[in-house]
């Protein structure tokens, strides 16, 4: 499973960076200041969630549990979508996008949540050093 997981974290960071590169060089001055923010805030969530991808793979190794695993699902799904509907309301300006965003905000917010249960669950001495 920890393949899985770092797959999911190379490809969200590959397509982070590429966005990123091309909101700062690409989409400066043709969209609006708004729209640009909140492209970069998808390309910079989008970041955060590759690298907790690496920890879910990381985690998968020392700590296997289901937690772990709907972890990663949270995270690799829920920065899909929280990221390219900002990515789409931003290009296309299309702000009815925007009521999908919060959507994968949540399940960002539960692949959190089954972080802290998975080392919760588990006896200290247990949990990785």
């Amino acid at each position: 499973m920890q393949r899985t997981w770092l797959i999911w974290a190379a490809v969200h960071g590959f397509i982070s960076v590429a966005c990123g590169a091309f909101g700062a060089h690409g989409l400066r001055g043709k969209l609006t200041e708004r729209m640009l923010e909140n492209w970069e805030t998808g390309a910079r969530y989008e970041m955060y969630h590759a690298l907790a991808l690496l920890a879910v793979a990381w985690l998968a190794t020392r700590m296997p549990s289901g937690a772990v695993t709907a972890a990663g699902w949270c995270f690799a799904l829920g920065a899909c979508i929280f990221s390219f509907s900002l990515y789409a309301l931003a290009y296309t300006g299309v702000t009815k996008l925007g009521m999908i965003t919060p959507i994968g905000g949540l399940g960002m917010l539960a692949g959190w949540a089954l972080i802290a249960y998975a080392a919760l669950a588990r006896p200290a001495t247990t949990l990785p050093q």
